[in-house]
């Protein structure tokens, strides 16, 4: 045993001096494996990017078909764009769709032109209903905000409406009377010519007599509190 190590370690010597001992072989670093991708991640993405061009494209396609549901860029300004009526008009108008917008939401839907159409004595078919929408649905929302409700009055002062149609029956049925007083629905061309023509110094004669009211009422109220304020005096002295 003892000769095998000493055999051994002359050997070891020999090739050290001979100058060929084996050199250790340098060590490789370990190469790591590059991560995978999650595929459902990857599908994820796709789908999402897929998503997005294919609702861009459904919006176009809408857009060129007339079918596309309107985005509000502007306030609307009833009193500018109806000029035809007067502002007693607009807000009587007004009343009348916030008395059937029961839900308070600033639009008339189905089951609230129902009652309402119910209400004037003239109540409509499910499909009826859904016409009289269609026919002033202008953004396709399959309800109608108060500009698409002056359409209806602008259309019967205009002569726009079918007779038998449900909305000529809810402009006839209203309290609102459009087609003796607004200006599409005067007798003749050059009537409704002078009335447009007056129809700034009309508003700002009704701004006038507002401010007016307002004014009396005012007064009447210092009037009061003045009389009340001397009745009490007399009753404390």
């Amino acid at each position: 045993m003892a000769s095998n190590e000493l055999s051994q370690k002359l050997q070891a010597r020999k090739a050290v001096t001979q100058g060929t001992e084996p050199r250790p072989e340098p060590e490789l670093s370990p190469v790591r494996p590059k991560p995978q991708e999650n595929p459902q991640e990857s599908e994820a993405a796709c789908g999402d990017s897929t998503s997005e061009l294919s609702a861009k494209l459904t919006r176009r396609l809408d857009i060129n078909e007339g079918n596309a549901v309107s985005r509000p860029t502007r306030v609307f300004n009833p009193y500018t764009e109806f000029k035809e009526f007067s502002r007693k008009q607009i807000k009587d108008m007004e009343a009348m769709f916030r008395r059937y917008d029961t839900g308070k939401d600033g639009f008339i839907d189905l089951m609230e032109l129902k009652l309402m159409m119910e209400k004037l004595g003239a109540p409509q078919t499910h499909l009826g209903l859904k016409n009289m929408i269609r026919e002033v649905d202008e953004d396709f929302d399959g309800k109608l905000s108060f500009r698409e409700f002056l359409l209806i009055f602008r259309r019967a002062a205009a002569g726009e409406l079918q007779e038998e149609s449900g909305l000529m029956a809810l402009a006839r049925l209203s309290e609102i009377n459009v087609s003796t007083e607004g200006v599409m629905g005067a007798k003749d061309f050059f009537e409704a010519k002078v009335q447009a023509l007056s129809v700034g110094s009309k508003f700002e004669a009704e701004i006038r007599e507002e401010k007016e009211e307002r004014k009396r009422q005012d007064d009447e109220k210092k009037q009061r509190q003045a009389a009340f304020k001397q009745l009490q005096s007399t009753f404390c002295s």
